[in-house]
């Protein structure tokens, strides 16, 4: 019987970096292309560099990229015969591929009986142990009672893991270490499961303390192929969402590989599985590996696996999906050297890993990398979506060539006009632990000082050599040598430097607490300058023209508020009583109402954005004056949200 269906447009449902990722596999393999878009996307990179591209609604994910009708409508206006989902939003929704075969559409992916087994976190347990694949003990029964699911976790044995069972990304998971915390734990978990996933069913597994997060790739097609392609070690990260992965794992040798791959094409055959996707495993120390779910789609790291294996996923992925057979045998998979990705996520670190909105002012990435991207300068960060923004990948003929040529690349990036975990990811390439090749998931929480120190003494430098490059050099027009004061602030932290314009770029810079800095402005242009300074000359990277105006230099981002001319105000408003949004987002729950008494440090409300939860806190004692939101608003970041009016402290 003829299995072939083959196809000539490719819709891809889906945005920014994997978007443009696909569609530079499907055009090099002669395939049209199509892009949909939301509203707050009508700019992107990914619209303008598709054949053809469709509006399909507004710029919250169920008016648009969640929306299946309209994904089919666009495929249909076009004449698309084809649809890859990307990652994320619909690419494990088992109605879709439904939806799809129903349009007379290849879904390139899975069948909707595949992604619905796998889908539901307890039902794919219950299949990998029959067959014969390690789980880790647990809970996975139907009675979602708090009750019930208290007794189970006290059977088990704290501590546990909470595991939201409709979705991945860390969304609806908490690790429980005591009973006394079960129940928050359990009603948050749910609350943010249900709002990303539209289900609140969980499951309980028993923690497994500072493992190695481990995952296989597979690949297979209707013909009964099926094969593996290596291990990534994804533990470095943070809230259960990974941040860097890396091929092979430092932890796996060709043994374990050959038994984990083993197991993972055991369940491909056992569920009839076909196309891409991807085994996860926790490791323990001793080298006993625990399922823990199945990613039915491409996954944000299988670049590394292309470069070690020189493989096109994607490719595979559309070869597949016209009904071809796979190209190549388990014994045609070979590895060369060792790659490393990290995640380019646009939230502040200083403040929590707060995720961050706006524009990408300035951006570059460093030459001599991959990195996969949908950036610009001025390109727009929605507050709508995940806060990835950009993928840097190193190859190398060892892991130490990858983890230096990565850290350069990371060094000699500028991402300037939004605050992003940039330079944590540098801090966490450079650490010990991760040189060895030693971190666990436990890696960022078990050395988060050295990662995220309180002081950083780079920062006055900074701060004076941006009041040089804003106050002098050969652009600035400056015709008088009187000291010109600024007043920059980062994080708290008022700086008051005075910058002198001397002759021929030369200034002399003063600030309270400070040795006073003689520096030369050599060049200077709108985004980069060369400047001198203690016998040294120095490229950096500048963003000027804003009321938020940065630096790059010596690998590190600082960015200040220029408050020159503000009004000098008495006060702050930390102790005003008003809690400010943090940022974009949507009102998740309002946590007192008007008239109650509060305490300093009380949940007073949760937003939600990018697809995490973050709750706001009074910041002092006091009672409820205001409530301007309610559950489901959406709000602008700075807004004010509640107004406490404060007590008086006792005489």
């Amino acid at each position: 019987m003829d299995k072939s269906t083959p196809f000539t447009k490719l819709l891809i449902a889906n945005r920014g970096e994997i978007a443009l990722r696909v569609m530079r596999t499907a055009k090099a393999m002669g395939y049209a292309t199509v892009a949909v878009y939301s509203e707050a996307d009508a700019g992107a990179e990914h619209a303008r560099a598709a054949d053809q591209a469709v509006c399909i609604g507004g710029a919250a994910p169920s008016e648009s990229y969640l929306r299946i009708d309209r994904i089919i409508a666009a495929a249909r206006a076009t004449g698309a015969d084809a649809i890859h989902p990307g990652y994320g939003f619909l690419a494990e929704n088992p109605d879709f591929p439904k939806a799809c075969a129903a349009a007379g559409i290849v879904f390139v992916g899975p069948s909707a009986t595949a992604i619905r087994a796998m889908g539901d976190k307890a039902g794919a347990k219950a299949l990998m142990i029959a067959a014969g694949v390690p789980c880790v003990p647990g809970y996975q029964g139907a009675d979602q009672g708090a009750e019930t699911l208290l007794a189970e976790a006290r059977r088990i044995g704290f501590p546990v893991m909470i595991k939201a069972t409709a979705g991945g990304g860390g969304r609806g998971m908490r690790l429980v270490a005591r009973e006394e915390v079960f129940a928050e734990a359990l009603r948050s978990a749910k609350s943010e499961a249900k709002s990303a996933f539209g289900s609140d069913v969980v499951l309980l597994e028993k923690a497994i303390l500072n493992p190695r997060h481990v995952e296989i790739q597979v690949m297979a097609d209707r013909h009964g192929n099926a094969i593996h392609l290596g291990e990534r070690d994804c533990s470095v990260q943070r809230r259960h969402q990974k941040l860097i992965e890396e091929a092979p794992s430092p932890a796996v040798d060709a043994d374990l590989r050959a038994r984990m791959g083993a197991a993972s094409l055991a369940a491909v055959r056992a569920i009839g599985y076909e196309g891409a996707g991807t085994f996860e495993y926790l490791l323990d120390a001793s080298g006993g590996f625990y399922f823990m779910e199945m990613n039915t789609r491409l996954q944000v790291e299988h670049p590394v696996t292309e470069a070690i294996t020189g493989l096109d996923l994607v490719a595979l992925q559309l070869r597949v999906a016209a009904g071809e057979a796979l190209p190549l045998r388990q014994e045609d998979v070979t590895f060369s050297g060792h790659a490393i990705e990290v995640r380019l996520c646009a939230e502040d670190p200083q403040a929590g890993f707060m995720p961050q909105s706006g524009a990408m002012e300035r951006w570059a990435p460093a030459p001599g990398i991959r990195a996969d991207h949908a950036l610009r300068d001025g390109a727009p960060v929605p507050p709508f979506y995940d806060s990835m923004i950009a993928k840097l990948i190193a190859h190398g003929p060892d892991r130490e060539a990858a983890r230096r040529r990565l850290l350069s690349a990371i060094e000699g990036t500028v991402a300037l006009g939004l605050r992003s975990n940039q330079d944590f990811l540098g801090a966490c390439l450079a650490h010990p632990m991760f040189q060895e090749g030693a971190a666990t998931t436990g890696f960022i929480e078990e050395n988060r000082d050295d990662l995220l120190p309180e002081t950083d003494p780079a920062e006055a430098r900074a701060a004076m050599i941006l009041a040089a490059l804003l106050r002098a050099g050969p652009t600035t027009g400056l015709a008088h040598g009187f000291p010109t004061p600024l007043r920059l602030e980062r994080n708290g932290t008022l700086y008051d430097p005075q910058v002198r314009a001397l002759r021929a770029g030369a200034c002399q810079v003063t600030m309270t607490g400070q040795d006073p800095l003689a520096l030369t402005v050599l060049h200077r242009d709108r985004h980069a300058a060369l400047i001198e300074f203690d016998g040294i000359r120095e490229r950096v990277a500048l963003l000027p023209e804003t009321n938020t105006p940065a630096l790059r230099r010596a690998g590190r981002s600082f960015d200040f508020r220029d408050l020159s001319f503000a009004p000098t105000v008495r006060g702050g408003a930390q102790g005003d009583g008003r809690v400010r949004a943090t940022m974009n987002g949507s009102v998740v729950s309002v946590e007192v109402a008007v008239g109650d008494q509060v305490e300093a440090g009380q949940k007073v409300l949760v937003l939600e954005a990018m697809k995490m939860e973050h709750t706001h806190t009074a910041a002092v004692a006091g009672i409820v004056a205001a409530v301007h939101v309610a559950a489901g608003a959406q709000v602008t970041a700075h807004a004010v949200v509640v107004e406490i009016t404060p007590t008086a402290p006792p005489a």
